[in-house]
């Protein structure tokens, strides 16, 4: 019988749990092929993006919604030094409802478009206003649905380069897992790739899920009602998905909460209690380090909690970068949300069925914008 993340298929179907599984468990194998796709699409893409990327007035933003969002989030401060030239990360839904304070009409602009499905009213939507508020606007879309509305709108429009991920990515399951990754992994490998940084990873991340499920299932089986997880620069942008993770598979049963080390001991640390478990995502720069080092110290003296957890300790992930280490953060933290939501007896795959959220966000009406935008 097959088994994903060490539970038999047939249990996992019965749990409503097998897509979540899966997708999971496939993320190094679709990372790797992943990276693959984009050097067969290079020419085409280089093609499309070199004249834009020359110019050096032209701003670039990466936008989604909830999950795709925090691609850009965790991105933006790696390619912003990488690609010396500012990278913002401007969320679909800021754009959709202010996009006044957050379009420059006379400022060429390249929207970097994350989306699962392509089909949320925000994701089109900011597409369509993006046109609409800026004089001279571009599109890169990254989805994993090849029929969605976003997809559509940019094969017929000479303004937008529609980039599709692998098949498998567009998840079946409620929470995005496999295509947040992937879309992850094929911006960083569009704009900044980095020699072997992405076969580290894939390999530091396929032993965790070969040796770490007892332990980290161990975890999700503890008291803890709520989850502090921590990240400085990019990662807090991971530390932001990976409270969103919990939060859905754990319908809402999990209180999360996401902030950087240094931030947490402004007013936040106060939320800490003996049911409250800290994830602490360890930067691999030296510098910044200090500051991770330095707040587990003093949360591992003070006692306020037993359990803090940093994931790095389990594998090696000497060398590599943290906007690549985030990539196996963030698989450790759909792992343990996964578990937890075993543990609490919610189906993974659809951890609401009553419907008060829907794995397309639906009730979202997309008003006629009329006003000027801000110049």
């Amino acid at each position: 019988m097959s088994k994903y993340l060490a539970i038999d298929t047939a249990e996992l179907v019965e749990r409503n749990g097998e897509h979540t599984a899966r997708e999971i468990t496939q993320q190094p194998d679709v990372w790797l092929r992943t990276a693959e796709q984009i050097k067969q699409q290079r020419a085409e893409l280089d093609d499309w993006l070199t004249p834009l990327l020359d110019r050096q007035n032209l701003r670039v933003i990466l936008t989604g919604a909830g999950t795709s969002a925090y691609v850009g989030n965790t991105l933006a401060p790696y390619l912003t030094q990488a690609m010396a030239r500012r990278i913002e990360a401007i969320s679909t839904t800021d754009l959709v409802s202010n996009p006044q304070e957050y379009l420059l009409r006379r400022v060429p602009t390249l929207l970097i478009s994350y989306a699962r499905s392509g089909n949320s009213p925000e994701s089109v939507g900011a597409y369509d206003l993006a046109n609409q508020c800026v004089d001279e606007c571009y599109h890169l879309v990254i989805t994993c649905n090849r029929d969605g509305e976003l997809a559509t709108r940019a094969r017929n429009n000479d303004n937008s380069y529609s980039l599709l991920m692998l098949e498998e990515t567009l998840d079946q399951s409620f929470a995005m897992t496999s295509s947040f990754t992937a879309m992850l992994v094929s911006t960083l490998e569009i704009f900044a790739p980095r020699a072997g940084q992405l076969e580290r990873l894939a390999e530091v991340t396929r032993a965790f899920l070969e040796t770490q499920l007892d332990s980290t299932r161990a975890l999700a089986a503890r008291n803890f009602r709520r989850v502090v997880f921590l990240g400085a620069g990019g990662l807090k942008g991971i530390a932001t998905e990976a409270a969103l993770k919990m939060l859905e598979l754990t319908a809402g049963k999990v209180g999360c909460y996401a902030e950087s080390p240094l931030g947490f001991r402004h007013g936040p640390k106060s939320m800490l209690d003996d049911a409250t478990l800290v994830v602490l995502f360890q930067s691999n720069d030296a510098y910044c380090r200090r500051y991770d080092d330095d707040l587990y110290e003093e949360l591992r003296r003070e006692g306020t909690t037993e359990w803090v957890v940093c994931p790095a300790d389990s594998v090696d992930t000497a060398g590599l970068a943290d906007a690549w280490l985030a990539l196996h953060y963030i698989a450790f933290a759909q792992l343990l949300a996964f578990y937890k939501s075993l543990e609490l007896g919610i189906t993974p795959d659809n951890p609401c069925p009553t419907g008060e959220v829907n794995r397309v966000v639906q009730g979202v009406t997309i008003h006629p914008y009329t006003a000027e935008c801000a110049n």
